[in-house]
């Protein structure tokens, strides 16, 4: 299946049927009076997140969402059927933005989330709604309201707990490969990964989800490279793991490279907790070890992790790393009342 996270789609619903002047004609009946029904409401359109879904490409073969309109009223006082309201299934994490690209209209989070994009017209008045003592003959019924038309962007913001930063070839597709279920494609050239990944990881006895986004270049916030375009992905992440090459030739210019595109997107992405790690030490002797680790340090203000992908050399200490910073959020996202006083 392919990734499609950003959609545009136009949306309409219903206009309300017509109210019926219509009068009671039979033969024993004398004075029958008006009877001319109300007109039925037009179907409104939804939104749902539902669950199974990862990607938005649906919207690509089909753009256009139009309900029905309400049925005009008839006579014998029968109202007008309904018309039937059309929902749009989307992923988990869609953002449902206005034409603008800016204004968010919802942000579906939760499975079974249910969001109202246009509502319905009312069905217009039949006569026999305007029947009173002074007025016993109307000949006045209402049209039905329209219906809403309007174009929406949806936006996918994948649901992850963690998510992986680092530039192109930086180990990120293998260090996902090794440490959870998923297997993305994996090669010894730039960009290979071409769109998100998620992967289920394991480390004691308990589980989280990481995201892998493709990597950044320095200007991807310009529209370099990939651009910076998937950084969406990783905004409702708890922590971020940065992965740094240890064999590149400047890992202290690397590092600064993905924190400059970091401040450059905007918003809180760049303040999120970090867990910085040296990949690739496998390649590496015990002196280019601690040489790159030592300016890497110095440039990050803290600790660094060494590990390997490849070799799974300190691949639990990372994880173990990043599980606490997802404990951490997790602590800080509870109510006050509901938070442990006697957790250290």
């Amino acid at each position: 299946m392919k990734f499609l996270d950003l959609a545009k789609v136009y949306i309409r619903s219903g206009g309300g049927g017509n109210g019926c002047v219509s009068f009671r004609r039979e033969k024993y009946i004398e004075y029958g009076g008006p009877d001319g029904g109300d007109g039925g409401k037009g179907g409104s359109v939804w939104a749902e997140a539902v669950d199974g879904l990862n990607t938005l490409i649906d919207f690509r073969y089909q753009q256009h969402f139009f309900a029905n309109n309400g049925q005009s009223g008839m006579g014998r006082q029968r109202t007008g059927k309904d018309g039937e309201e059309i929902t749009l299934r989307v992923p988990v994490g869609t953002e449902i933005l206005d034409e603008d690209q800016e204004t968010v209209l919802a942000d579906m989070t939760e499975i079974g989330q249910r969001v109202l994009l246009a509502k319905g017209g009312n069905g217009g008045f039949g006569n026999l709604h305007f029947k009173s003592s002074t007025n016993q003959a109307p000949r006045r019924a209402n049209p039905g309201q329209e219906g809403v038309e309007r174009t929406i962007w949806l936006r996918l913001k994948l649901i992850a707990d963690s998510g992986l930063l680092g530039l192109p070839n930086a180990g990120k597709s293998t260090f996902l490969a090794s440490s959870s279920n998923a297997r993305p494609k994996i090669a010894d050239y730039p960009f290979t990964t071409l769109h998100p990944n998620l992967g289920v990881v394991g480390i004691d006895n308990t589980e989280f989800v990481m995201a892998d986004i493709p990597g950044l270049i320095a200007g991807a916030h310009e529209g370099k490279g990939i651009g910076d375009r998937f950084l969406g992905h990783v905004e409702r992440c708890a922590v971020l793991l940065h992965l740094v090459d240890g064999t590149s030739d400047d890992v202290v210019g690397d590092y600064q490279t993905i924190i400059d595109e970091l401040e450059a997107y905007g918003g809180e992405l760049a303040n999120k907790p970090r867990v910085t790690a040296l990949n690739k030490i496998d390649a590496l002797d015990e002196d280019e070890r601690a040489e790159a680790l030592a300016a890497l340090e110095a440039a990050v203000g803290g600790k660094v992790y060494m590990m390997s992908g490849v070799s799974r050399e300190g691949l639990n200490e990372v994880l173990r790393a990043v599980r606490a910073e997802i404990d951490d959020d997790r602590i800080r996202q509870k109510p006050v009342e509901e938070q442990d006083p006697w957790r250290p």
